[in-house]
């Protein structure tokens, strides 16, 4: 085969430093979305959707068959967090982690879905507990003191 092709696509999650709620104004929160899925499009990694509520992101995205996870996540965040300090919020910080998951095509719509109706879910649902569902979905086996910070 003369080509390498590939469709990964990647659910990503990470939250603020300490889940605080920097993106609680409703503008914030929906320019660093849409900041978030520019810096995914440069990277040739674009976003299928983006969403979240003001301490955390849903990032659902096809991972280009040149890019490495942690590097895309690195970016994210170091690049998101300098233009959120520019926006006005000084003491801005993402946590330290996230939670990548693997996602199939039957999957997408069910995950647009749910990503886009993040601020209902979190009526019912905290964030911490939401990202324990998944981490124990996918079986990734964790130690509670070293997920948060």
């Amino acid at each position: 085969m003369s080509q390498s092709l590939s469709c990964l696509l990647v659910h990503l999650i990470f939250s603020t430093k300490e889940r605080h709620p920097f993106l609680a104004q409703n503008d914030i929160m929906l320019r660093t979305h849409a900041y978030l899925g520019g810096i995914l499009r440069e990277a040739s990694c674009p976003s299928l959707t983006i969403g979240g509520t003001a301490d955390h992101v849903h990032a659902l995205f096809h991972l280009s068959r040149t890019q490495h996870v942690a590097k895309i996540v690195e970016t994210l965040k170091s690049h998101s967090s300098r233009w959120i300090k520019a926006q006005g919020i000084e003491k801005f910080a993402w946590q330290r982690g996230y939670g990548c998951f693997s996602v199939g095509q039957s999957q997408v719509q069910a995950l647009i879905r749910y990503i886009q109706n993040q601020a209902d879910h979190h009526l019912k649902v905290t964030f911490q507990d939401e990202f324990r569902q998944f981490l124990r979905r996918y079986e990734i086996s964790f130690e509670e003191q070293y997920v948060w910070d």
